[in-house]
């Protein structure tokens, strides 16, 4: 029995109940804790770095332990953090795989529909993925978000986006890959160049040529880098000019800097009109890409995302590529 009108609470407690941490503050936690850097860790989840560093201090605050060590220049998790940050990610996980269950169990293609896409893809996929979003299913909200490869797939990991267009083997672990199509890479070049024109260019030919790629991040940029390296391209020949996008490195090739690598659904929009290029295609077997939807392996909305693949290489047929399954 309480004497003198003690209440028997604990520290942490409140109305006679433990206090629970938020979704938020659990969330906020293991970003730090995988990124051990709080603004890094605020960009990963869409979160100010104050409202981030509020978060784990709350979070701290509820659970009554210290879970980091900051300084000024770094942070590192305490015993108890290293402890608490596998069972705080579980918690996500769970939460996660609850929000997916809940989701599936609705009617298909209804709701919001996270699709992330790469710089390479977005400009020249888009308009066709769009249009048979908004004709095939009416009823979903699709929500786009151009990133990186690096920053999808964190993205898909951490249930920000649902779903991916990239270019794959991506060889990520519990991701699967839903092949749409395969596209030819084509040389873009000065119109005066001595390659302007064909149709039979050796991939040899890009062991001298002034190759221009994209920056480092981009998957093109890696795609390119080892099709050099299959024909035997010594990595001293690289160029050190970059473009943070594929018009810009367009114009650095009209511009007479050198040549570069074009997949072949991007060469109307960046090409058309520019009496200054000329492009030529390579002798097959002609280097390519592969493009495909990606998403979490075992995702609850696995089937939906599998029918909206279908669905985008029926609509993609009349672009210069090669369907797969067909």
């Amino acid at each position: 029995m309480a004497v003198g009108g003690a209440t028997g609470r604990t520290p942490g407690r409140t109305g006679g109940g433990v206090r629970q941490p938020s979704l938020a503050q659990l969330r906020a936690f293991a970003a730090v804790a995988e990124h051990l850097h709080f603004r890094d860790a605020a960009a990963a989840i869409g979160m100010s770095q104050p409202a981030l560093s509020g978060a784990v201090s709350a979070l701290e605050d509820v659970l009554g332990v210290q879970l980091l060590e900051r300084t000024t220049r770094k942070v590192l998790l305490s015993p108890a953090g290293e402890r608490l940050a596998g069972r705080a990610r579980t918690v996500l996980d769970a939460v996660g795989g609850l929000l997916e269950e809940a989701e599936a169990v609705r009617a298909p293609f209804t709701g919001v529909l996270r699709l992330g896409v790469i710089p390479t893809v977005a400009p020249y996929l888009l308009p066709t993925v769009l249009r048979t979003v908004r004709d095939r299913y009416p009823e979903l909200e699709l929500q786009v978000h151009e990133e990186q490869t690096g920053s999808l797939l964190v993205g898909l990991a951490h249930g920000r986006l649902d779903v991916l267009l990239l270019a794959v083997p991506l060889g990520a672990p519990g991701v699967t890959e839903l092949p749409l199509f395969d596209e030819d890479f084509v040389l873009a070049m000065p119109v005066d160049h001595w390659l302007a024109g064909r149709d039979d260019i050796p991939r040899e030919a890009l062991r001298e040529l002034d190759l221009l790629l994209l920056d480092e991040g981009h998957c093109l940029r890696d795609q390119a880098l080892d099709i050099c390296r299959e024909v035997g391209r010594e990595q001293s020949a690289q160029l050190a000019t970059s473009a943070a996008g594929l018009s810009t490195l367009v114009q650095l090739v009209a511009g007479g800097l050198g040549v570069t690598l074009l997949p072949r659904t991007a060469l109307r929009v960046e090409t058309s009109g520019n009496d200054r290029l000329a492009t030529g295609s390579f002798a097959d077997p002609a280097p390519s890409r592969r493009i495909a939807l990606a998403m979490r392996s075992g995702a609850a909305r696995a089937d939906e995302f599998g029918m909206l693949a279908a669905g985008l290489r029926e609509a993609l047929r009349p672009l210069p590529v090669q369907i797969c399954g067909a």
